[in-house]
């Protein structure tokens, strides 16, 4: 440790307020102007504050403890908090904005009890040595933070604007592409495949056994396998008896989440819940319709049409029923797919490129914390 820090517990250089915190359940919630705060953010807003001031609230429980996790966040002025979130105030001689950035660089999880709802238990936060060097010091640390943290959040926003204008280009693509030439047909989605879905039970589920595949293994086009539940024979054989699935198969969410549209690959070990499934014959591409479901303007009007206010759904009839205008000749359909493939692996190229970038700013930021708590800055 640098010369002139000093270990303190948290206890003696904060006060702790949560036996002030008080949760307001959201039926009893009155709409108004003042945040009520949770474990990592703002729940919603209400009629009335229990503090007013400058304090630094830490995740008790439903947060999350990883480095560069955003623990710890700071508020001001006059709020509310539940019993989700610790708050302490910095006592005379303790920068809090120090202590916002000391916790956002620790990795808490090895701090955190409980195998059912993980806690940081308020003796826990008490009990927590910290490295603190002089006043001036720390006003120079997070001074010095604060600028670097601007440039990196700067060019972070930078990535983020050029990944949705990557993603927004091939939309943008795509919808030409799509738009309707000659000698392209427009049918009902039934009349061109043979359109059915998976099971809308809840089988028993077993350690072992036959994947149950449903709307959250969809993703980026494709099936992903990871976090299946395993159902038995018996009823994986039952609900394959009406929803087979094959490759070249097209799969649909339609329940919570709707669209994520993904063509099925490889030998569907597997049976499905709570999706549409798309049998495309021979003379159809499948790829194509994995397109023009995932493109916005599908979307947006499936989107509009949905029903169910907590769980919004499209029914079956409706995805039958939902036109589409496409090629007519297979041949015309694999020169498009052809065309949107490549334009696509281009924008993944670009997608990927920002990820990164956005992935390196936060290395960044984590390797200036550590420094900083290091004394090496």
């Amino acid at each position: 440790m640098k010369q002139g820090w000093q270990i303190y517990k948290l206890e003696d250089i904060c006060t702790i307020y949560d036996k002030l915190r008080k949760p307001i359940s959201k039926k009893d919630r009155v709409s108004g102007i003042y945040p009520y705060y949770g474990a990592s953010c703002v729940q919603d807003y209400v009629n009335d504050y229990l503090f007013d001031g400058r304090y630094v609230l830490i995740g008790e429980d439903g947060a999350k403890w990883g480095s560069g996790e955003d623990t710890a966040y700071i508020v001001e002025g006059k709020f509310w908090v539940n019993n989700h979130a610790h708050i302490i105030q910095c006592n005379n001689g303790i920068v809090d904005t120090f202590i916002y950035y000391y916790f956002n660089h620790l990795d808490l999880t090895k701090l955190v009890a409980g195998a059912i709802i993980p806690k940081l238990t308020q003796e826990t936060l008490r009990s927590m040595e910290i490295p603190i060097p002089p006043l001036s010091e720390q006003q120079r640390i997070v001074s010095l933070l604060d600028a670097e943290f601007a440039k990196i959040d700067a060019l972070k926003a930078n990535a983020e604007k050029n990944l949705q204008n990557a993603k927004d280009l091939f939309q943008a693509a795509l919808k030409k592409e799509l738009e309707p030439k000659e000698g392209w047909i427009t049918k009902r989605l039934n009349d061109i495949y043979d359109v059915r879905d998976g099971t809308h039970d809840s089988p028993k589920y077993h350690l072992e056994g036959y994947p149950l595949v449903t709307s959250k293994n969809l993703r980026n086009g494709m099936v992903e396998m990871d976090n299946v539940k395993y159902i038995s024979k018996e009823d994986y054989d039952k609900i394959n008896e009406r929803s087979k699935v094959d490759i070249g198969d097209v799969l649909f969410a339609m329940i919570g989440t709707i669209g994520n549209p993904s063509l099925v690959t490889e030998e569907p070990h597997y049976a499905i819940k709570n999706m549409a499934l798309f049998k495309v014959p021979k003379n159809q591409s499948g790829a194509l319709l994995r397109y023009v479901l995932s493109s916005d303007g599908v979307l947006n009007e499936m989107h509009k049409k949905a029903k169910g206010s907590n769980q919004p759904f499209v029914s079956l009839g409706y995805l039958r029923n939902f036109v589409i205008t496409i090629p007519e000749s297979i041949e015309e359909q694999n020169e498009l797919v052809a065309r949107l493939d490549a334009l696509n692996e281009k924008c993944k190229t670009l997608q990927a490129n920002y990820e990164k970038t956005l992935s390196l700013c936060d290395d960044l930021k984590q390797a200036l914390l550590r420094k900083a708590f290091n004394g090496e800055i």
